[in-house]
């Protein structure tokens, strides 16, 4: 998930200084390195951000299972008696 989002979010930095820079007419060398700065930057929160978005999905999902299994052996604790 991390990957992604530092793909998706870097290349969307990148397109959106691109633009900006041929946009107010800077010339092609400093477009393309404000460009490849701002991919390395968002790529980078992007990481981070999909790190962070990773481990709460996995936890969710670890305790539902858990929550399941446990009222799974209460029912059949229940059952037994």
């Amino acid at each position: 998930m991390a990957v992604r989002y530092a793909g998706i979010l870097g290349l969307l930095a990148f397109l959106t200084s691109s633009v900006r820079g041929l946009l107010h007419g800077g010339q092609v060398e400093s477009i393309l390195l404000t460009a490849w700065f701002s991919l390395l930057a968002f790529a980078a929160v992007g990481a981070v951000v999909g790190w962070i978005a990773g481990r709460a999905v996995e936890e969710s999902v670890r305790t539902r299972i858990q929550q399941a299994l446990a009222a799974e052996d209460g029912a059949v604790d229940a059952t037994k008696t």
